[in-house]
């Protein structure tokens, strides 16, 4: 009982340092939708880059990728390798444009700059725009809740509070800093809470190491379990390596159809900047990867039951528990919290400018409503995550290949200022969508290659499709 007081005390500290954060953000805000939505684009590249990381690092790092590397093994780091080079893909050639294209376009909001080439033409683009709204806050929204489901889990398993407990908490927290300061506070808690993750993770897997007796009694150890779980490259795979890594390579480039992420780019004070953060979060986004692998691997060493019992997905805080003394074990926990928060944060405020923003243009612009709009989505998302039964890891994948696949295609096109038709711009949103879920769950071809690379490949088959064809009716015409 005693434990789990200290750990408590240093768990709710941590939680009002990021609470104290967000609300001192507020002293820079303004009252206008674009400092909301987007900190009138004046944040810092260093902000910019950690915030960034902090956001695509969710729950998903401390529940599910440790659980993935507790089952699969070394070979698990191809995973975040091969996301990384997407990501630093996706910002060099896509990030710096969109941000003085976002600006050219008077585009607060990412589905404001999907439609915003056919806007004056009568007000055609405001299809694109409703669409990519709703895929937005249907499809972020749970994706966010799958970051609330993952805080709850790791609440569960230290204290064994009821699962809603958690999932209450940490939308409690989201409002407080959200209401406070907007993408603002939101960027600065991030900040804080990247450091708090880097540390946590990597307190937990030196311990993990120095418990099995340092590196070379891991490895021995774990090819006595099993031989496999010391191959770097997976074994099995229905189409061999390349095609598995490029999958991977894809998802991370997919980052160009998640508004939480683009908003950085979007907000940050120059478009120079941009190499510069890009750099300081792919730097942090190894660190973390390399942290949750060594996590993964002791605890199969340490706690080998977690695999029959089926509670791999709790591989973190459980080994924390083991391993840790109760104040370690409350920055772990604030850690976890942090991942959570550090995207849900984000996640809704961007839902909240689809539904303010962008479905009901009459109420763009009105600062009071884009708050009400959080509150509405968080609400939400809160009912999605209380009523989720499936695992987090799962949630996140799916929804994080929708998004990439529905509007990262038009994202790009858009960004560089490639002429797209409205029936041309939905249906590739469309297609996008349809194939990778079909991909995933209709053919089960998802171990083979993830299904983003065939997704978005199908957008951009569909926008070569129409070019070639309105090619061809005007050469007939003539």
């Amino acid at each position: 009982m005693e434990k789990q007081i200290w750990i408590a005390v240093t768990f709710i500290t941590f939680l009002l340092l990021f609470a104290a954060v967000g609300i001192y953000s507020a002293k820079q805000k303004q009252n206008t939708t674009t400092d909301y939505l987007l900190a009138s684009r004046k944040v810092n590249p260093w902000l910019t880059g950690l915030s960034a990381i902090a956001t695509r690092h969710n729950g998903g790092l401390f529940i599910a990728a440790t659980g993935a590397a507790y089952t699969i093994g070394c070979s698990f780091i191809w995973i975040p390798v091969a996301i990384a080079i997407g990501n630093h893909i996706a910002w060099w050639l896509i990030f710096k444009k969109l941000r003085l294209v976002s600006q050219q376009t008077n585009s607060d909001t990412v589905s404001s700059f999907l439609g915003q080439e056919n806007l004056g033409k009568n007000n055609q683009g405001r299809a694109i725009t409703i669409i990519s709204a709703l895929i937005i806050i249907v499809f972020l929204g749970t994706f966010a809740s799958a970051q609330l489901v993952a805080a709850s889990k790791g609440l569960s398993a230290i204290f064994g509070w009821n699962y809603q407990v958690g999932v209450v908490i940490g939308a409690v927290i989201v409002v407080i800093y959200c209401f406070s300061g907007g993408i603002r506070a939101s960027i600065w808690t991030d900040s804080v809470q990247i450091v708090l993750m880097i540390v946590s993770l990597w307190v937990l897997c030196i311990a993990g190491l120095i418990a099995c007796g340092g590196f070379g009694e891991l490895w021995i150890k774990l090819n006595a379990i099993d031989p496999n779980l010391t191959n770097w490259i997976p074994r099995n795979l229905p189409w061999g390596f390349f095609p598995y890594f490029l999958g991977w390579v894809v998802a991370g480039f997919g980052v160009v159809g998640h508004p939480h992420i683009l908003v950085r780019g979007m907000a940050i004070d120059s478009a120079d900047n941009i190499g510069l953060a890009r750099n300081i979060q792919i730097f942090c986004s190894l660190m973390n990867s390399v942290a949750g692998l060594g996590i993964g691997l002791t605890a199969r060493v340490l706690l080998p039951d977690l695999i029959t019992s089926k509670s791999v997905e709790l591989t973190l805080p459980n080994l924390s528990m083991e391993l840790l003394p109760a104040v370690l074990v409350g920055l772990m926990l604030a850690g976890l919290f942090a991942a959570t928060i550090s995207t849900a944060d984000s996640q809704i405020i961007s839902c909240s400018a689809a539904l303010s923003q962008d479905l009901f243009s009459g109420t763009a612009h009105s600062y009071r409503k884009a708050k009400i709009a959080t509150l509405a989505v968080t609400a939400l998302v809160l009912a999605i995550a209380l009523m989720a039964n499936n695992s987090v890891l799962f949630l996140v994948i799916f929804s994080w290949s929708v998004l990439a696949c529905g509007l990262g295609p038009l994202l790009v096109l858009r960004v560089w200022q490639k002429p797209v038709s409205v029936p041309v711009a939905i249906t590739m949103m469309i297609t996008g969508i349809v194939v990778s879920i079909v991909w995933n769950l209709g053919l089960n071809l998802s171990s083979a290659i993830y299904e983003v690379f065939p997704g978005m490949l199908a957008g951009f088959i569909v926008y070569v499709l129409a070019n070639f064809m309105t090619k061809q009716n005007k050469e007939q015409s003539k």
